[in-house]
């Protein structure tokens, strides 16, 4: 499982959207990320749909959680 609290682009605010992790500055949750990019939506796709969230800084999530992933394999 990813450690988002290592990552400046999303953060977890208790009292917002029911303390899911969003986007740093946004109330759009990680959630919604997923959700469209699993069905086909591409990063600029995503960005345009979601105002707020910027195409680099959904770049940084996902390299974020990739560089996760890999060290989580690794060991």
């Amino acid at each position: 499982m990813t450690d988002w609290s290592k990552c400046l682009e999303v953060e977890q605010v208790k009292e917002r959207v029911s303390g899911a992790c969003v986007f740093t500055g946004t109330r759009i949750p990680l959630a919604a990320r997923y959700e469209n990019l699993t069905c086909g939506a591409t990063v600029r796709e995503f960005t345009e749909w979601l105002p707020g969230v910027s195409e680099q800084q959904t770049q940084v999530v996902l390299n974020f959680e990739a560089a996760s992933l890999s060290k989580d394999r690794a060991r």
